[in-house]
């Protein structure tokens, strides 16, 4: 099977987390259609997927990896904003943080993330999680049209 290039969100703050998945995408053999688009906080979040400002030009991603702890507006306040969002709602979020508190997980599928991941320790744990991420969300998985 041909994997189509992916346009992927990653909503996170930490630049070396950013930099390992980017390497990771890299080593999994991810085709981007661009590159990975990455912003550093909530409200940059909402811009970005409204198209607003500065992200006028933004390609509707066909994933959000998402972090829960965020400067500003929290992970979860972007994730209810998305599920929320009739034009946005249908995009597949996938909680990629580093608390494995139950309180977070639990809130986080009642606020309908499609998937939680626990940040990994290692390279190599990131890039087993990024080949099963793509796999599964770009082969197996038939995602709603772009709107």
């Amino acid at each position: 099977m041909t994997l189509k290039p992916v346009d992927i969100l990653m909503v996170e703050d930490n630049l070396a987390d950013v930099e390992l998945t980017r390497i990771a995408l890299r080593r999994a053999k991810v085709e981007l259609k661009d590159s990975l688009s990455v912003v550093g906080d909530g409200e940059e979040a909402m811009l970005f997927l409204r198209r607003e400002g500065k992200h006028a030009g933004a390609r509707r991603p066909d994933i959000i990896l998402l972090d829960l702890n965020l400067p500003g507006k929290s992970g979860r306040e972007v994730l209810a904003e998305i599920k929320q969002d009739p034009d946005l709602c249908t995009i597949p979020v996938v909680i990629l943080t580093s608390s494995d508190a139950e309180a977070d997980i639990l809130r986080s599928y009642k606020l309908h993330a499609n998937a939680y991941v626990k940040k990994p320790l290692g390279l190599q744990q990131l890039d087993t999680i990024v080949q099963t991420l793509h796999s599964f969300w770009f082969t197996v998985v038939t995602l709603p049209p772009k709107g």
